[in-house]
């Protein structure tokens, strides 16, 4: 049997193609024609105000949420396609939440190897293997006997991005992973995910964190009104936005007091 885990320090990557998404719940259009391509390896950051539909706009690479029309290309599957293997395409896809979503009865090391034996039929020795390899990489090697009750919001999250990459998927995608934690504890989080990005693995992130985009993105993309406004290099969309509405947004983002005063 081939051995398709990845190597540590080292991923194995796909892209992503989408090409006219749209997403509707009931007459609210929240996506209205992405057009979006990340390539192998890229990491592309997601920023833009509540209801701008970036959130939605992750889910439906995975399916999570169902698209109304357009197509999704990733890790070689037509994501859209009616006979697409679903179960085989989400094993590419590896998804990192708002809140960390780890079975709360089971330790660190059930967490990680769960999923492995029972989708992947990893054998259980091998499943833990590739745990303890992932829970190394995220700095919580010792940590496998512990319940996630135990551990810190940041334990949590670095947990969750362990077991995700126990699963070997070819792109990860963040949904505004340090939104729920402690200010104290965002940093090793980040610092996780930076490592991530130097390793290779293709990364579409939604954040809120600028620095952290500004440092990491390849690219960022600004959304508003569930349409795609201003994208680019970090340094320009974040440094130097020429959009008035990614100016409005990034003015109020980067500069929390900052109040509009009418003549």
């Amino acid at each position: 049997m081939t051995d398709n885990t990845n190597t540590p320090g080292t991923f194995k990557a796909s892209g992503v193609d989408i090409r006219g998404l749209h997403k509707s719940y009931g007459d609210n259009e929240v996506l209205r024609g992405i057009d979006l391509e990340v390539k192998p390896g890229e990491v592309v950051c997601l920023i833009g105000p509540s209801g701008s539909g970036k959130s939605t706009l992750l889910r439906c690479v995975n399916l999570l949420e169902q698209p109304n029309a357009g197509t999704i290309h990733v890790g070689g599957f037509d994501a859209t396609d009616l006979d697409v293997n679903l179960d085989k395409m989400r094993q590419k896809v590896g998804m990192v939440f708002q809140q960390f979503n780890l079975f709360p009865h089971l330790t660190v090391m059930q967490n990680c190897t769960v999923a492995q034996t029972k989708v992947l039929k990893r054998p259980a020795a091998k499943a833990r293997a590739v745990a303890s390899t992932n829970l190394g990489r995220v700095g919580l090697g010792d940590f496998g006997d512990r319940f996630p009750d135990q551990l810190s919001g940041g334990q949590q999250q670095r947990v969750a991005i362990a077991r995700a990459l126990s699963m070997d998927p070819t792109l990860m995608l963040f949904d505004e992973p340090t939104s729920a934690l402690d200010p104290e504890t965002v940093g090793e989080v980040l610092a996780i995910m930076r490592s991530l990005a130097k390793a290779g693995m293709t990364m579409l992130v939604v954040t809120h964190e600028m620095s952290f985009a500004k440092e990491v993105a390849d690219r960022v993309i600004f959304m508003d009104g569930g349409v795609v406004v201003e994208q680019g290099p970090a340094k320009d969309v974040i440094g130097n936005p020429q959009q008035p509405r990614t100016q409005d947004f990034l003015k109020r983002v980067l500069d929390p007091t900052h109040v509009e005063i009418a003549e």
